[in-house]
């Protein structure tokens, strides 16, 4: 049951959850387990699904959702005491890029 391990994460204060399995790249604004969200205590959720053999755009947008692309790349993570960094890198030939800088709570 995903809601019960977003409500455990979220009592641990968990500040980054990555997923890969969809076949695009997005990063969602930090959100409580009900699906709001949460700028103070939220966990910001990343879908990093694009080193494989295919790329798909979603068919609807979810509403916490800041970015969406489907350039092959990989997510780097950066992580430090109190904030993490996040960049997309695209293959060499793609444009789609992403980065930024979060606080850890």
């Amino acid at each position: 049951d995903r809601k019960a391990l977003w409500d455990t994460l979220y009592a641990y204060n968990a500040d980054v959850i990555v997923n890969g399995h969809l076949h695009h790249y997005e990063r969602m604004a930090p959100m409580a387990p009900s699906g709001t969200r949460d700028d103070g205590r939220g966990i910001r959720e990343f879908n990093s699904g694009l080193g494989g053999a295919s790329t798909l755009m979603p068919t609807t947008t979810q509403p916490n959702s800041q970015i969406i692309g489907t350039s092959f790349g990989v997510l780097q993570l950066t992580l430090r005491q109190g904030s993490y960094d996040w960049k997309f890198i695209p293959i060499a030939g793609e444009t789609f890029t992403d980065s930024g800088t979060g606080t850890c709570h």
